[in-house]
């Protein structure tokens, strides 16, 4: 192989100088040609005499050849050579040119014209640059004839989409038909052979050109910008691309490396820029433990933690591949980004009192932020007992181990299924905050807070995923209701605000993330269908390519969910972030009640947990029975255990 790949090596540069070898003996040629017509020109003869300027026209040769080595002329890629190859043309053109001034004066050539140097810049242009362009035309015509080229339609005719039709043309595989773009001092014009539309022809133009795929050119700062023309072309059936986002242009990635819309496209949402003091709080300089780390808003907070200089930071998760794989990530920007912060991954449940204590008084830790928890309604409602210990009783042993070890500040990931749950996931979550609350009228050495939030976008309980993946199946996409919305939020934005609203805590408040307006789920399915370029199926449109099918709601879901309990919230210093004091339940009440609950779980009491979390968690309303599915089994399993097995030949 060694052998093999040396010889492919050694032909390729063998191939490579020859090119070289080639548009040098041609631009050899060409400079005295570009001198000779400069003469001719200037005299007004087509065979001019110009024996005796032969000083003239060796300069020509002599000095333009090593000048445009120099200045890397050589080593363009004629195919896409651009603004750098031009550069060096006219450069050496210049340089020539001056130098065949020098000798036609200082030789002297009498009769040398004295307006001939500059005619033969403006022609040697023309000759060693339009060469250039014939020979790229040409090798891009090839290879147009073998291989037709998809169309594609730009939105965004600025700076970004021009270079992004560069940058497809380059690639062969795809070609700009046409620019579309809002700014009516570029409609009706042409940039680089492209036509530019204006929006409102935007349906003949997809007529005309037969594209199937739109390129949106719009940078990512421009969140509004982006979303209203999404939404406009939401109704055609095309497949919406962006641009990357600034960072990943920074990063050194190609304009033309595109990606499909996302959610947060769709959103819209504008970031507000973090108040520096509330991130610094409780993160700078503190000893900080994350729990359920190698979850999504864990893991987002450990990413964002870490820039933030703590003085250590710890990871606790259950997930062995989870908390492995945030380790290393952090172990990478930590050595990118020259951090000096140590991080240690501490593998383990939050149910496990011992362990907590021992990992919060061994480190002294500073501020603890509670991710971990069981969050896919589904599941915990097929799981009562363990949803319950690992998302309340945990929040309870990490919350006592806090105090126990002078923890300073404790924040609570918290849910807006917490609020009038009618699910256990969210019942289990409202008790976890109940806990935090009544123990915070217990205790002044630690601060307890709680952060409720709606869904957010791209963690694995998120319906996002599901959906892209039902798509790329070809459908159908399910959805539980017509009816049904949700809030969304990123994970980036959550975790971010978050660390703020941790810092604000003056003991047992609920704060409240601004969520934006909930989103109809059927409305997010039939965008993100839309904009993979595919239609929907329904009854007006029978031949779509996909069909949205209703599933109807599963047990302990809602159609609305809301993040207040009380009636009103007041604001705080961050404008999306608001602050709720809430009733609770006191300690010396919950304790035991905890306490009968526990019981009720160990013994598997399900009729029992219904009755209590419906009685202690306000607004609360099971209207499903509580079974343990776990141990039901499926019939064709039972019949198969059953089924006696033969010993085959041996």
């Amino acid at each position: 192989m060694s052998a093999l790949a040396e010889l492919m090596t050694r032909t390729i540069e063998s191939s490579s100088r020859l090119r070289q070898l080639a548009a040098i003996a041609s631009d050899a040629l060409m400079m005295p040609l570009a001198l000779w017509t400069a003469m001719a020109l200037r005299l007004g003869e087509l065979t001019p005499s110009v024996a005796q300027f032969w000083p003239a026209f060796a300069v020509a040769a002599l000095i333009s050849i090593p000048t445009f080595t120099q200045l890397g002329l050589y080593r363009q890629v004629v195919r896409y050579m651009g603004n750098h190859a031009m550069w060096a043309v006219a450069k050496g053109a210049t340089i020539t040119a001056v130098a065949i001034s020098v000798v036609a004066y200082m030789v002297p050539l009498k009769g040398f014209p004295r307006s001939v140097p500059i005619i033969f810049w403006l022609i040697s242009l023309a000759y060693i640059g339009g060469s250039r362009f014939l020979v790229r035309k040409y090798y891009n015509w090839i290879i147009n004839r073998s291989r037709p080229r998809r169309p594609v339609i730009i939105y965004g005719a600025g700076v970004s989409g021009v270079d992004l039709a560069r940058a497809i043309a380059a690639q062969g595989d795809r070609v700009a038909a046409a620019f579309v773009d809002d700014d009516p001092k570029k409609q009706g014009r042409t940039i680089d052979g492209i036509p530019v539309f204006g929006s409102e022809r935007f349906a003949d133009v997809l007529r005309d050109t037969g594209a199937k795929d739109v390129l949106v050119a719009v940078p990512s700062t421009a969140a509004a910008d982006r979303k209203r023309i999404i939404e406009f072309l939401e109704p055609f059936a095309v497949h919406v691309r962006l641009i990357p986002d600034l960072l990943d242009l920074v990063s050194g990635k190609s304009v033309a490396n595109t990606r499909d819309v996302e959610v947060e496209d769709l959103l819209g949402r504008d970031s507000v820029t973090p108040l520096t003091h509330l991130l610094d709080r409780c993160v700078r300089g503190q000893v900080v433990l994350v729990t359920g780390a190698g979850g999504s808003i864990g893991s987002e907070l450990c990413r964002q933690i870490v820039r933030g200089g703590p003085s250590v930071l710890l990871l606790l998760d259950q997930s062995e591949y989870g908390l492995y794989e945030i380790h290393r990530e952090l172990r990478r920007i930590v050595e990118a980004e020259s951090l000096e912060v140590p991080t240690v991954a501490v593998l383990g449940s939050v149910t496990d009192g011992a362990l907590l204590r021992r990992t919060m008084s061994g480190y002294g830790v500073n501020t603890v932020y509670h991710a971990a928890a069981y969050k896919h309604v589904d599941l915990v409602e097929r799981n009562v007992i363990q949803g319950l210990k690992n998302n309340t009783f945990g929040t309870l042993y990490a919350a006592e181990a806090a105090i126990e070890t002078g923890v300073a500040r404790f924040i609570l990931i918290s849910t807006d299924k917490a609020v009038r749950t009618a699910n256990v996931m969210g019942a289990s979550k409202r008790l976890a905050e109940l806990i935090l609350q009544a123990l915070q009228a217990t205790t002044t050495s630690t601060i307890f807070s709680m952060v409720r939030f709606g869904n957010v976008l791209g963690s694995s309980g998120s319906v996002v995923p599901l959906f892209l993946e039902q798509i790329e199946g070809g459908g159908p996409v399910t959805v539980t209701h017509p009816e049904a919305t949700r809030y969304f939020m990123t994970i980036p934005e959550a975790a971010q605000l978050v660390l703020q609203a941790g810092s604000m805590a003056r003991g047992g408040e609920v704060f409240l993330l601004d969520m934006g307006t909930p989103v109809r789920i059927v409305d997010l399915a039939r965008r993100m269908i839309r904009l993979k370029g595919c239609t929907v199926r329904d009854r007006e449109h029978p031949d779509g390519d996909i069909e949205i099918r209703f599933t109807g709601l599963k047990p302990g879901e809602k159609l609305h969910e809301e993040l207040l309990i009380a009636d009103a919230a007041a604001g705080t210093e961050h404008r999306k972030i608001m602050r709720a004091e809430e009733r609770f339940v006191p300690w010396s009440e919950l304790r035991g009640a905890l306490n009968t609950l526990e019981q009720a779980c160990d013994s598997f009491d399900y009729d029992a947990i219904k009755s209590f979390i419906e009685r202690l968690v306000e607004g609360a309303d099971l209207a499903h029975e509580l079974v343990d599915l776990t141990l039901s089994r499926p019939v064709d399993v039972v019949r198969l255990s059953r089924t006696p097995t033969r010993a085959g030949p041996r």
